[in-house]
């Protein structure tokens, strides 16, 4: 199927309202599902200045196609599944060259997962998200809507990777390439992690998180820089109540920069792509 972008933008960058009576809409919206899966269409990119920005004109597509469909029951590996018909799981050829071992993984419709991907059982992927090559998506790790991972990344058992639709305008979790993300990391509201960061087990970052970086003695938001390494850390709560029972907050903390050393610890084992 021939993408044209513009043509893409033109049709969906319009009121909900519109799109909802235009009777073009159902065959738009697969060619829509093509330009997502083939990454011609992203949800969110990444700026000559290096700053990341939702594509607003897409999330609004994405939406529209849950707006204007229906529930049905669809059948599934031993039990129905029931959801709008805009978004069913995505199927794969050999021809694709991505991994899908057996055991229950899911891919909605509308997610680009490029070639040598692996996704291990049980991990979803939502609407919306890009996966770029040479990633693994390990097993419970969620790739929400619209969230754009990069090449080369590991996202380690149970990882959470926040989606978002709406608003429309909200940026998604971007993780960057050769990034490690640890077991039971979980990154929300925007978050973007730079190329060759490392997340410890068990961080857990949002739009309000504070991270503190012990290397530069400075304090971050939104953001972990390139080739950090942060693990989980504390920092003493406030007010009388707190310091009396000696209640402790979750601190993310930069403890050194990437190096040969952590390089050697989260080297990715080409035997498994």
């Amino acid at each position: 199927m021939v993408v044209d972008l513009d043509s893409i933008r033109t049709f969906f960058d319009r009121s909900p309202e519109d799109l909802a009576t235009d009777p073009a809409a159902p065959a738009m919206h697969q060619v829509l599902l093509v330009a997502l899966e083939t990454g011609t269409v992203r949800a969110a990119e990444r700026h000559a200045d290096g700053t990341w920005h939702a594509n607003t004109w897409v999330k609004q597509a994405i939406l529209s196609g849950f707006r204007r469909t229906s529930l049905v029951q669809m059948e599934g590996p031993g039990f129905p599944m029931f959801d709008k018909t805009a978004y069913p799981p995505r199927h794969f050829g050999l021809e694709d060259a991505v991994r899908l071992v057996p055991g229950g993984s899911a891919v909605r419709r509308g997610a680009h997962i490029a070639r040598s991907v692996v996704l291990m059982p049980p991990a979803y992927v939502n609407v919306g998200a890009f996966v770029d090559e040479g990633t693994m998506v390990d097993s419970h790790a969620l790739v929400g809507s619209c969230a754009q991972i990069g090449k080369r990344v590991h996202l380690s058992a149970a990882a959470q990777i926040g989606g978002v639709l709406e608003p429309a305008g909200a940026r998604p979790v971007v993780v960057e390439d050769d990034a490690f993300v640890g077991g039971l990391v979980g990154l929300f509201e925007g978050i973007v992690v730079r190329k060759r960061a490392v997340l410890a087990s068990g961080v857990v970052i949002t739009g309000s998180s504070i991270i503190y970086d012990l290397v530069n003695g400075r304090e971050l938001r939104r953001e972990v820089p390139e080739g950090a390494v942060v693990v989980p850390g504390s920092r003493p709560a406030s007010g009388d109540f707190a310091r009396a029972h000696g209640l402790q907050l979750a601190a993310p903390c930069i403890v050194k920069y990437r190096d040969d050393k952590t390089d050697a610890a989260t080297a990715l084992e080409q035997a498994l792509r």
